[in-house]
């Protein structure tokens, strides 16, 4: 087995790999690891135009970026998990304030059915806790 140093860079460094290879923003994809009693925490941040094509039509994409870091944690014995978090401007984000326990409301205008974008078709599948 290697050494759990290897396993700390290397995980983080595969997310990377992975996603700066099929987003259209390479450059702004960035990646924050955490450990805990739990495991291993990394979040992946994209630009909202990136968003579709992380999650991945019906989730599949995000599914298959986290089961092989699942079967990466295994061969090192650790729990790795995958959290994405929802840019700035994204279908989901709630700007906070400062002291503001919970989401601030966001005034958002209707689309029209027929505008309906890639990233909301992509994204309604998959559970907002998943998103980030």
């Amino acid at each position: 087995m290697a050494p759990m140093a290897e396993s700390k860079q290397f995980d983080q460094e595969f997310v990377e790999f992975i996603v700066k290879s099929i987003v259209d923003n390479a450059d702004e994809v960035k990646t924050e690891r955490v450990v805990d009693e739990m495991g291993t925490l990394i979040s992946l941040h994209v630009t909202a135009e990136d968003m579709a094509t992380i999650i991945g039509k019906e989730g599949r994409t995000a599914k298959a970026l986290r089961t092989i870091l699942r079967v990466l944690g295994a061969r090192h014995n650790e729990w790795i998990n995958l959290k994405i978090i929802e840019p700035e401007g994204g279908r989901g984000f709630y700007p906070q304030t400062e002291g503001e326990a919970g989401p601030a409301p966001v005034h958002v205008e209707a689309e029209p059915k027929a505008r309906k974008s890639a990233m909301d078709d992509a994204l309604k599948d998959v559970p907002q806790d998943e998103i980030g």
